[in-house]
């Protein structure tokens, strides 16, 4: 009952082992790219599949272009009217069929109405090559180790939607 006056009593959270962190833009830079964008679906799937940073803008470009071209949706006319670019930012309804056709099986995490069950921090996610989705973001996590342009992990309590997993 009062288990926080007690020093010797291990708390839930210490139990909790955090990612580790290592800066990573995929390629970004040397592929001759500047400045901020809303990239981190490139980013995150270059370094999970270990594809050059251009091959993935490229590929997404053109899904983007090819969505929007194909469909008479919200998503498409967004894509319309800002342009199919990447830099934009993705929709899973584009990146989703991509990063499994790398590869990689979609594991979700969450279910509605079921509360975070599972967070961005090494106790709670597999070994290997991830790609974490978390509330507007995708992060690669490469045998518990962050590879992005920040630490998108909030101390350990983002909560993860789900994750592409190689298989």
């Amino acid at each position: 009952m009062f288990s926080f006056l007690n020093l010797f009593a291990r708390s839930a959270h210490s139990q909790r082992q955090a990612l580790g962190f290592q800066l990573n833009d995929g390629g970004r830079e040397a592929a001759g790219f500047k400045g901020g964008a809303g990239d981190c679906v490139v980013r995150a799937i270059a370094i999970a599949a270990q594809l050059p940073y251009l091959q993935v803008y490229e590929d997404l470009r053109s899904a983007n272009a090819l969505y929007a071209e194909q469909r008479n949706d919200k998503l498409a006319r967004r894509l319309n009217a800002k342009g199919a670019s990447p830099r934009n930012g993705n929709h899973r309804n584009v990146f989703h069929d991509y990063i499994l056709g790398h590869g990689f099986d979609w594991v979700p995490t969450m279910k509605v109405g079921a509360g975070c069950q599972v967070h961005l921090l090494a106790s709670e996610l597999p070994s290997g090559r991830l790609i974490v989705k978390v509330s507007k973001h995708l992060t690669a996590v490469i045998d518990g180790v962050i590879e992005d342009t920040h630490n998108p992990s909030r101390g350990g309590s983002r909560c993860v939607y789900g994750y592409y997993i190689k298989r």
